[in-house]
């Protein structure tokens, strides 16, 4: 197929250019906030004496029709018209006549895709944020529930210290918040807009840019037409927010397929975020948290794409930039749709406290109690974490926990180990309450943890 082209360039595109240049097929995406970017430019226009009011509203009113066919899926896109911009701008001639022609008037596709970009990016950000505010909610309601179920903590994946679960979701809940930051950060960061900033020099038009700003609902304008056509940091920003929220899912999600293995099976998942197997009749999988998992992988992929894509280009417009909106979009879709699967996952699991609760009873994790309780005793904690060493390989010796050990036997590694408070330190639940410090899993800490963590994400 060959596309023709007037005025400056009389022959006809080849094939092959026109497979390359073509973006319709990605850039539709784009349609609402073309619109949207488009009446905003008429009526700019029009308080600049460039189209009359009666020109302006035709327009708007045209646009108007354009925006209703494409949602009820009546326009078709054209490949030969190459972008989303061509492609509305025809449609809306067909239906308003010469006047459609006066709409591209300062403008160039340069900064009227910038705007579009801004206009997208705001509009999914919010929505991620809204996607986001809610697994943070379904967290903390979940750590409401589990106020009194105690766990070990984990290092090196071996267990630490008696802890709770809730202290546990709130860890979650914390990365997500700070992911949420990100986002509003790079959302002040895009706050401004580019129409009118032309090709790359202005316009000659005195169009107020400041007004058209403030119509789109952003805070300004942009201030200098070459940055405003040129730069896409804002796009990296949010690729890169959006990258770092889909590692901390991946996070999550894997503590999720740990938790729900029969190995330690503290958590199970609803079947509505499960699958099975084509082959075993067994089995339940949490693919849930799988499919996150590997969604991390796709926005690390956007962000770096997106980087390289800018790195070396001038300051100036540069059809390289044609391929921004792919990663941009595909980094959106992967981030919600992970977002809210894993919220309907963890709101629907269920914990299985015995199992949580059961875990206490290994790895002697009240070992650092006993230690802290010798540094009370007057002994350095260098030579209590010594002892203690010396206890806990005794009992591996024997088959059994500290807190198994006989009064003897723990006076043999040192005569403090005789007293009354030993089997308090050796008590899971007491070892939790004491770690009371800000930030700890003591019950009134956590609690004051849940309720700070309700108000913020509200």
């Amino acid at each position: 197929m060959s596309v023709a082209r007037g005025g400056r360039l009389a022959a006809s595109i080849d094939a092959a250019m026109e497979a390359l240049n073509t973006s319709v097929d990605v850039d539709s995406a784009l349609w609402r906030d073309d619109i949207e970017g488009s009446m905003a430019h008429a009526r700019g226009l029009a308080r600049a004496g460039v189209l009359t009011s009666e020109e302006a509203d035709t327009l708007v009113a045209g646009l108007r029709q354009v925006a209703g066919e494409i949602e009820r899926g009546e326009l078709v896109w054209d490949r030969a018209k190459e972008d989303v911009h061509m492609n509305i701008e025809a449609r809306l001639t067909a239906i308003v006549g010469p006047v459609g022609g006066k709409l591209h008037t300062a403008r160039s596709r340069n900064d009227q895709v910038a705007t579009d970009l801004r206009l997208f990016a705001r509009r999914r950000t919010t929505e991620a944020l809204a996607a986001l505010t809610d697994l943070g909610r379904a967290i903390v309601t979940q750590a409401e529930h589990e106020i009194d179920t105690l766990m070990p903590t984990y290092t090196h994946l071996q267990r630490a210290q008696p802890s709770r679960l809730s202290h546990h979701l709130l860890a979650w809940q914390e990365m997500l918040w700070r992911d949420r930051g990100r986002l509003e950060d790079a959302l002040a960061r895009l706050d401004e807009c580019p129409l009118g900033a032309g090709a790359v020099a202005g316009t000659g038009f005195s169009l107020d840019r400041e007004a058209t700003a403030r119509e789109l609902g952003f805070a300004r304008a942009t201030r200098n037409s070459i940055d405003a056509t040129s730069s896409r940091d804002f796009l990296m920003e949010l690729a890169g927010a959006l990258a770092i929220l889909g590692v901390h899912l991946s996070r999550i999600g894997e503590e999720i397929v740990l938790w729900s293995s029969q190995e330690f099976g503290f958590i199970a998942l609803s079947d509505q975020f499960s699958t099975s197997s084509s082959m075993m009749p067994q089995k339940k999988n949490p693919d849930v948290a799988e499919l996150v998992r590997g969604k991390a992988a796709l926005l690390i992929g956007s962000v770096t794409s997106l980087l390289v894509l800018e790195k070396s280009l001038f300051f100036g417009y540069g059809r390289d930039l044609q391929e921004d909106k792919r990663p941009i979009f595909d980094a959106f879709d992967n981030a919600i749709v992970g977002v809210r699967a894993l919220t309907g996952a963890i709101a629907t699991a269920t914990f299985r406290r015995d199992r949580l609760r059961a875990a206490l009873g290994g790895g002697h994790v009240c070992a650092t109690d006993l230690a802290d309780y010798l540094v009370n005793q007057g002994v350095p904690f260098r030579e209590a974490h010594h002892i203690v060493g010396a206890v806990v390989r005794a009992a591996e010796e024997r088959g059994v926990q500290i807190g198994e050990l006989g009064r003897d036997e723990l006076v043999q590694a040192h005569a403090a180990l005789g007293g009354e408070g030993v089997a308090s330190a050796l008590d899971p639940a007491q070892a939790v309450e004491r770690r009371s410090v800000l930030g700890g899993p003591a019950k009134a800490r956590v609690l004051e943890a849940i309720s700070d963590a309700r108000a913020r994400w509200g």
